[in-house]
């Protein structure tokens, strides 16, 4: 299945994108530390976003079928970029939060999940990615 956005340059590197299938739209802004004004997110902001909504997706489609309750489940992820060029993600460090009533069972099968997330496979070997599970 392959899925069309279209990117459009709106100039002052503001970029607006529009997601085929549902219309919706989204915009970025280059970061204030590569000439940009920080007014949305980056480009590799979006990519940083993605692994942290793909990460709980997928373990919700893990969690749906067993019963398995992760409302309010959250991650948070930290972007690093490189110091010397070329300009990349260097790591990314994620950090997932999901309810403490879990079981081992639940905790261990909701982990095994999130770690087959496609985003995170898709990321170039040279990205860290430090993936930590809490459970509050």
């Amino acid at each position: 299945m392959s899925v069309q956005i279209q990117c459009d340059y709106e100039g002052d590197l503001h970029c607006g994108a529009v997601h085929g299938p549902s219309g919706s739209t989204l915009s970025t802004d280059a970061p204030a530390d590569n000439q940009g004004r920080a007014e949305t997110f980056s480009p590799t902001d979006l990519v940083a976003t993605a692994l942290g909504s793909c990460l709980l997706t997928i373990m919700g489609i893990y969690a749906r079928p067993r019963g398995i309750r992760i409302e309010g489940a959250r991650a948070v992820v930290e972007k690093e970029m490189t110091t010397t060029p070329p300009r990349r993600i260097a790591k990314l460090k994620v950090r997932v939060s999901l309810p403490a009533t879990l079981d081992d069972k639940a905790r261990g099968g909701l982990e095994q999940a999130a770690r087959l997330c496609p985003v995170a496979a898709s990321l170039h070997p040279d990205v860290t990615l430090d993936l930590t599970f809490d459970y509050v």
